[in-house]
C-alpha cells in the first residue's frame, strides 16, 4: 500500500515528458554538474564593466560605446538563457 503521507516536491509527470518542481521543491546542481541544451553548456559570457569613472565617459562616443558593450553582454545572457530553454526565444 502506498504511503499517502509521502509527497515528493520534485517528480516526473506521468509519461515522463515533464519534470515538476512543486512549491518548496528545488533542483540542486552539485559541484561538477551543469545544465545543458542538447548536451552543450552555454559558453562563458565576459563580465560587464560596472566601475566606470567620470574620466572613462568624457565624450558622447565613450558613453555610447559603454552602453553598447552593456547591451552586448545583456543580449549574450538572454541568448544563453534561451539556449538552455529557460526563456522563450523572441
Amino acid at each position: 500500500m502506498a504511503d499517502v503521507t509521502y509527497q515528493t516536491k520534485v517528480y516526473d509527470k506521468q509519461g515522463g515528458a515533464e519534470l515538476v518542481v512543486a512549491s518548496g521543491g528545488a533542483i540542486k546542481v552539485e559541484t561538477g554538474g551543469k545544465i545543458t541544451a542538447n548536451g552543450t553548456q552555454a559558453a562563458h559570457i565576459a563580465n560587464a564593466k560596472i566601475d566606470y569613472t567620470t574620466g572613462d565617459l568624457d565624450t558622447e562616443a565613450e558613453i555610447i560605446t559603454a552602453i553598447n558593450a552593456t547591451n552586448t553582454t545583456i543580449n549574450a545572457i538572454l541568448t544563453a538563457l534561451e539556449g538552455a530553454g529557460i526563456l522563450a526565444t523572441s
